[in-house]
């Protein structure tokens, strides 16, 4: 199966090419990229399981508290796939990170579920959580801030 940094690369490769669907096979794994009309790229990932699909014109809008400064000097883990954010591994568990807890590159930051498949997300860089920037159990689109990091 492909794996989440392989498929950001080839939605990059993507996003930034004048190509309209875009469709990579290895063995028995499958992944085909479509622009969107909105311009953000539908992602199929197929294997002998079934189909994953995302797909920013149909997902809701959903608001998302304020970023703070950090946010918007880019430096902010963001959802690498739509989903539903959780920030701990169970209800009854303690959140993985909370304001002001460093993390370093690879630590486990939250959970997005997305087709009922719970994926870990984890830190890019090593910093201290300044700000959460999705509420726990929303649905969260591609690209959309979850944390800002210093």
């Amino acid at each position: 199966m492909f794996n989440i940094e392989e498929i950001k690369k080839l939605i990059t490769l993507l996003e930034d090419s004048s190509l309209s669907v875009l469709e990579v096979e290895s063995d028995d794994n499958k992944v085909r990229l479509e622009k969107a009309t909105q311009g953000s790229p539908m992602v199929s990932v197929a294997n002998n399981n079934p189909v994953v699909a995302a797909s920013e014109a149909a997902v809701p809008e959903v608001a998302v508290p304020e970023a703070s400064a950090d946010a918007e000097s880019g430096r902010v883990i963001k959802a690498p796939i739509v989903g539903v954010f959780y920030v701990a591994p169970s209800p009854e568990s303690d959140p993985y990170v909370t304001v002001g807890k460093k993390v370093k590159k690879g630590d486990v930051v939250c959970i997005i579920e997305a087709m009922k498949c719970m994926n870990e997300i984890q830190a890019e860089e090593d910093g201290e959580i300044t700000a959460v920037l999705a509420n726990n159990s929303d649905l969260v689109e591609y690209g959309q801030p979850l944390f800002s990091i210093k």
